[in-house]
């Protein structure tokens, strides 16, 4: 489905890694800290990818409006920089197609709202990311996804045209930004997906069940 391809680009929750029990750890520590109830992972996974507003929504029912929010977000901050590598794991597959893009002489990256405050320790930790040519976080450019900046900045840093470029993203920002950028885009229906299950409605160009799938549909000629 996709020629002449010289780099794949990824968001990173939810289409890399599984941050969703480190994520929902942070948060649930405020509500044991202030005497609440614990509540499971699965309350807080399909949110996981939406960072402080979406964990503070479920945790507490807060919104980015209450005059809180500020303080209870940096409260989660810390606890989340304090457990970002306990739980986190690779997604089924990844290292295979990490490794298989590299061998084919393909270039990578991430491109991430997730703050460098997070994103450049996190992925310091994880080998995965030795081989990345470009890590862009949502604090890297004066736009995050859905704007297509973030997207232009990866392609630059890898010195690829962005019309070259494949964009997978488990969000559908993630699809909204590499359409706008002209990039080839990849659903990845095995992440987070928010709210929104009909990955349809994104109108990506293609989506896949299992990360390794993508290979499938990559030609460099």
């Amino acid at each position: 489905m996709f020629h002449h391809v010289e780099a794949v680009l990824f968001d990173l929750d939810g289409t890399l890694i599984d941050s969703a029990p480190d994520l929902g750890a942070a948060v649930d520590k405020m509500r044991t800290d202030r005497g609440l109830s614990s509540f499971p992972l699965a309350h807080y996974r399909h949110m996981a990818g939406a960072g402080a507003r979406g964990m503070i929504g479920l945790a507490f029912g807060m919104t980015p409006d209450h005059p809180d929010f500020d303080a209870m977000k940096e409260e989660f901050f810390v606890n989340y920089e304090n457990c970002m590598t306990e739980r986190t794991r690779i997604f089924d597959g990844v290292v295979n197609l990490i490794n298989a893009l590299v061998a084919r002489g393909l270039s990578w990256g991430v491109v991430t709202n997730k703050s460098s405050r997070f994103t450049d320790p996190l992925t310091a930790a994880m080998p995965l990311f030795s081989t990345a040519r470009a890590i862009v976080s949502g604090n890297s450019t004066p736009h995050a996804k859905p704007h297509p900046e973030p997207l232009f900045e990866a392609a630059r840093r890898l010195s690829v045209d962005p019309a070259r470029c494949i964009y997978v993203g488990d969000d559908e920002r993630d699809i909204i930004a590499g359409l706008a950028a002209g990039m080839g885009t990849v659903a990845a229906s095995y992440g987070y997906l928010g709210q929104q299950t009909d990955i349809s409605s994104w109108n990506a160009h293609l989506h896949i069940d299992f990360p390794i799938d993508l290979l499938k549909y990559l030609h460099s000629a």
